[in-house]
Parts: C-alpha cells; structure tokens; sequence
C-alpha cells in the first residue's frame, strides 16, 4: 500500500532520539499547516475584541459588590483586586472578615487560605488566630488527600510568611505525584501545576502531564477552546500550566493558534458577574497576554464600519486583550480592501496612520480612492505574525430625481392619468381628491448622488396616514425594468383596508436601506380619499377583502352522532324470534314428558347442570349489560367448571351401562 503525504524521516538505527511530547505534539502542527493548504488565513494571532473600559468598570463594581458580600470567598477575591480601603472601612472589614471564617461551612483548608489571603490585602491589625497557625503548620507535615488541599495549604503557608525549605517542597513533590495517581481529573491537573511551579525541581514530574491536560479540551464552533467546567477550570489549567512552564524555562505549553482560541474563550465570558469569575478572568488575559512569542493581539474596527461618503475614513483599534496599547507598538500596519461584490481592490498593501493622540488607533483616509457605496473586506495585516479580516460598508446619499402623483379613473389606462410633479423635499400644494371609482398612481426615481445612476434600495415604502386619528396603512412600491418605483392603488378595492374611513390622508415616501447615510420620510401630497360606506358595498367585495383579518370561527369537537333506533314493533318482533326456540324446548318437554327417573344424583351430574345453567344466565347478563372481555372473564371458570363435572357425570354413567351388560 502506497501512502502519499507528509513523511516523518526516522533516525538511523543505533542513535537515541528523545523527544518531549510538547515538541512532538508542535512537530505534528507544523506538518498539517504546511500540508493544509497554500493559501493564507484569514486571521493570525488576532482575535476581534477585548476588555473594553466598560468592562473594567463594571468589574470594579462586581469587586465593590464582593468587599460588602459575607462570602469568605466573594471577600477574598475583592480584596485581592481593590486598592488599598480607608482605615475606617478596612478595620469593619477586618473584623467581619473573621466572623464570616468562623461561620463559614467550607473545608477547613480553604476558608483558612482566604482569611489569611484576605487579611493580608486589607493588612488587618488583627493576629492571626492560633488555631489557624497551627492548623497550616501542622498540614505542611502530614500528607493530603487530594491537590486541592496541596494547594489551599502551601499557599496558605505562603501568605502566613511560614518558612517550605527544599524538605517540604519535595515531601509536596512525592505527596503530589501519590495523589495524581489517584486522581487526574483536570480540577486536580490544575492544582497540581498551580503547586508544581512553586516548587522547583520537586515539581518537574509535573510538567509530563500538561498535554495530557490540554489535550482534553473541547473545541466550541472551530474558534474557541475551553475545558469541562467552565471559566474557573479553564482559567486554572491554563494559568498552571503557563506558570509550571516557564518556571522550568521550558516551552509554552500551547501553540499560537490555540492561544487565539483560549483568548477567544475568555474574552467571550467577559460578562462574568462573580469576583471569583472576574478575577480568573483577569489573571489568565494577563497571563497569555505576557506570552510575547505566542500572545494574540485584538484587531477591530474602531466604530460601527460605516464609511460616510463625504468623510470614508477608515479607523482599526489594534491593542492587547486587556485593551492597552502593544508594547513595543507594531512597526507597520498595512491594509487592502477588496469589493465584496465586484472582487476589484479598492486599494492595497497602504500603511495605516497610527493616531498621535490614541496610541491604539490607527486610520487611513479612501476619500482619494472614491469609494463606490456598497460593501467591503479590509485585510489587515502586521508582518509577518498577525492578520485579521475586518467588514466595513461604504455608505452613499440617494437623490430623488423625479417624482409623479396623481389620481384617473379605475379603468384608464396609467399613461393616460394626469399627474403632478413633486420636487424633494417640497409638498405638492393641489389637493388631491379621489374616490371608489378612482385609483391613485405614483412613480419615482432614485439615483446616486455621486453617480447620478438609479439605484435600489431595500426599503420603499408608502405611507397614508389619516390627519385626524392618524390611523396609518403602508403600501410597497415595487421597481419596474428602468429601476423606478410604482405604486398603485384601486381606491374602491382598498376600502376594507382603510375601514372604510374617509377624508384627508398624508401621503408620505419612505426610503430605507443599511448602505445609505439620508434615508428619509417625505411628506410629499395630501390626498382626500372618499369611499363607499359599507352598506353600499358588495357584501361579497367587503368579505373578499376583510376575510383574511377576521378570527375563524372555533372548533369544537362533536361526536359521531348515534344511528336512529328501529320501531319497537320490529325490536319486540326480533325479541320474540330469539326466545322462541327456548319456548318450544320447554312446550316439547311438558307434551312428550320430562323423564327425571335416571338422572344420577352425583356431584358431578348436579354441577354440570348448575354450570350449564351458569352459563345460560352469563348469556342473559352479557345481553343486557355486559361487555364481550368482562363476559369471557366470567365464562372461562364457569367453562372449566362445567367441563370437568360433566366428564365426570358421563365417566359414570358410563360405567353403569358396562355394569348392565
């Protein structure tokens, strides 16, 4: 079997080759992007927002929200993102602040990290309890169940200013790996490498496990990576294996691309209203936005990507993901800026003008390269490492170029109707008058200001609105061949829609659409509009007209409606029929004579007969009340009944003839 593809030339034989599985795992990405295709992304090292002011706004007020709260947890992660308090507020919160341990139900390793975490920030006066001392000390000792004690309780000795010589940190180290084998879901992976880093060689171990971590993470629409767990456990792989990474000086645990992926993650979940979720949040943008070899930056519009036609200036913020300005700034911007619908570039590879008064701004001027309106793609690019692809539209102005209004007889021809030329953005001064026997007509045409070519647009509407109680109906007008707009109106058809309210209307030209900067509504006649009362009016051309917009009548279910009784003459005369046969049983017998002289006078013969007459009754019941299942439940022991005592009835007397012979 042939394979065609990318080849992996193995070492020759007798030489070791050792490969870490992060270098082969980067190896394996380089091949498939040389292999992917010729042609350049559309993005590279770019994601399309960031942290904007109003999110570190309203972030500070999630963490002013947190010092009130009397969460342990909410109060330590305020307190880890808030300046330093006034004295008087600080000593109430401290004071609170060992309440709320005390009251606290959370494990007695991690409400004891967020107190002295906590009291560290506010610098309370206050000592640290004994207990909780001795509770820190006495855990360094002794191995933990799990990571996330590990975690809670190096850290908490960290924050006490207690001493982790190299004996600690390698009893840590051992306890760690003890406990991964036992447990390597990714919220232990995490504490694990947040741990790890901290300790040195102790927690080299550590870093074999990162891509066994990142390799679980779950790929959402082809932009964004996170892991099972959401925001927080996201943030703590990710935040731990960059940190385990780079106190080894070994390389970055991800890629660029994956970056961008992560960066997109947590930029979507800017939105977060915990102090917890904020402060991951923060801590992990911050994190991958250090990363300079492998740390997307954002690349956006700088407005709403509407070019106005007398000002198409083009603007595109470019900043890190926390919105600050890059560090160094970028040496070139370049753009081009292709047609969406013809294809043809606008313009190509032009440097954008960075801003002197916003050091993330950057802009460039088309009014030179007369933009045409419609829509555009702007590539933008910062060689060799960041591309991003932006869409913007390029608005234009519409002009009225002609306007016709008037009103002619139902049946006349429409070039035979005269009409009234109206001029933008005047009011015609004649009154128009019409009524059920007339139609009004009106055409006009757009154009392009620029131009001067008719143009579409996606709105085109026409408004009568009645100056006394304002009642308002709206009316497409359609385009003809030549790009104009028409609209007709058979006043006596259309009288159902008005119902049928006559007198003085606005006429009035709405015109719409995304790519122009003056759409407007124009009051361009009135019209005096008289129409049949309803009484006057076909019923048939009223309920034409009205049936759509009336309720349907309700459905209500019926049953089948029951078939009609026959005469009691015929039902007593079949009655009769059926009991005749019984009758003439019995006449026979009281003629010929009931012999009773050799009935057998035995259980079985006196039980056949019960039975026989059990069922003649079950018959009699099932007539008159019974159903066919509740019937055979009756019949089937009465059957059985019956057929054992009348075999028995016959076994004797069967034995009683053998005895007379």
């Amino acid at each position: 079997m042939l394979f065609f593809g990318p080849q992996i030339i193995l070492p020759p034989s007798g030489i070791n080759c050792i490969m870490n599985p992060l270098g082969f795992l980067s190896l394996v990405t380089l091949v498939v992007t040389a292999v992917s295709g010729a042609t350049s992304p559309t993005t590279q090292r770019t994601v399309n927002s960031h942290l904007t002011a109003q999110d570190q706004d309203r972030f500070t007020k999630v963490f002013a929200e947190g010092l009130k709260s009397n969460d342990l947890q909410s109060l330590y992660y305020a307190s880890a993102n808030v300046p330093t308090l006034p004295a008087g507020d600080a000593a109430s919160t401290c004071k609170r602040l060992f309440t709320l341990h005390t009251e606290s139900k959370l494990n007695d390793f991690e409400k004891n990290f967020y107190l002295i975490g906590a009291r560290k920030n506010f610098g309370c006066k206050e000592a640290l309890p004994a207990k909780v001392e001795t509770a820190v000390k006495s855990a360094l000792t002794k191995d933990a169940s799990t990571a996330q004690e590990i975690y809670y309780n190096f850290h908490s000795a960290k924050l006490a200013g207690l001493t982790v010589d190299e004996k600690v940190r390698t009893a840590l180290g051992k306890n760690l790996q003890t406990v991964l084998k036992k447990d390597d879901s990714l919220n232990s992976l995490g504490h694990a490498f947040a741990v790890a880093a901290e300790l040195g060689t102790a927690g080299a171990f550590a870093y074999d496990r990162i891509e066994e971590a990142f390799v679980q993470a779950d790929e959402v629409d082809g932009r964004m990576l996170q892991f099972e767990g959401g925001l927080s456990i996201t943030a703590l792989i990710v935040n731990g294996g960059f940190k385990l990474a780079t106190g080894l000086s070994k390389p970055a645990p991800i890629t660029s691309d994956q970056a961008v992926k992560f960066a997109t993650y947590f930029l979507s979940r800017a939105s977060v209203q915990t102090p917890k979720g904020v402060s991951v949040l923060l801590e992990a943008l911050k994190l991958l936005a250090s990363q300079k070899p492998i740390a997307p930056i954002a690349i956006r519009l700088a407005d709403n990507g509407q070019l106005l036609p007398e000002s198409p200036v083009l603007g595109v913020r470019v900043c890190d993901l926390l919105g600050k300005p890059l560090s160094p700034a970028l040496a070139a911007l370049s753009t081009t800026i292709v047609s969406r619908t013809s294809g043809d570039s606008l313009v190509s590879k032009v440097n954008l003008v960075p801003s002197k008064d916003d050091a993330t701004l950057y802009t460039y001027n088309l009014k030179s390269a007369s933009p045409p309106r419609g829509l555009y793609r702007v590539d933008v690019e910062a060689a060799p490492s960041y591309r991003q692809q932006l869409q913007v539209s390029v608005l234009g102005k519409v002009r009225v170029n002609s306007l016709e209004v008037g009103v002619g007889d139902t049946d006349s021809a429409a070039s035979s109707v005269k009409r009234h030329t109206v001029a933008h953005p005047s009011k015609l001064t004649t009154l128009l008058n019409a009524d059920s026997q007339q139609k009004v007509l009106l055409k006009t045409v757009l154009v392009d200001d620029a131009t001067g070519k008719p143009i579409t647009v996606h709105q085109a509407f026409v408004l009568l609105r009645h100056q006394e109680t304002h009642q308002e109906i709206i009316f497409v007008a359609e385009t003809d061949s030549s790009k104009a707009y028409k609209f007709e109106m058979d006043v006596g058809a259309r009288a159902a829609d008005f119902g049928h309210k006559s007198g003085l209307y606005e006429v009035r030209l709405i015109i719409g659409d995304a790519l122009l900067s003056n759409s407007f509504q124009w009051h361009l006649a009135d019209l005096e509009l008289k129409f049949a009362t309803a009484s006057e009016t076909k019923p048939s051309v009223v309920d034409a007209a009205s049936a759509s917009r009336k309720p349907l009548p309700e459905i209500v279910h019926q049953f089948r409606a029951p078939e009609k009784r026959p005469p009691r003459f015929v039902s007593d005369l079949f009655t009769a029929l059926c009991i005749a046969p019984l009758v003439i049983l019995f006449g026979f017998w009281l003629k010929l004579g009931v012999n009773v002289k050799n009935f057998p006078l035995s259980l079985g013969a006196i039980g056949f007969h019960l039975g026989l007459g059990a069922i003649l009754v079950l018959f009699g019941i099932f007539w008159l009340r019974l159903n066919m299942f509740e019937t055979i439940r009756y019949l089937i022991p009465l059957a059985l009944f019956t057929f054992i005592c009348g075999n028995r009835m016959l076994r004797k007397i069967a034995r009683g003839s053998g005895n007379e012979k």
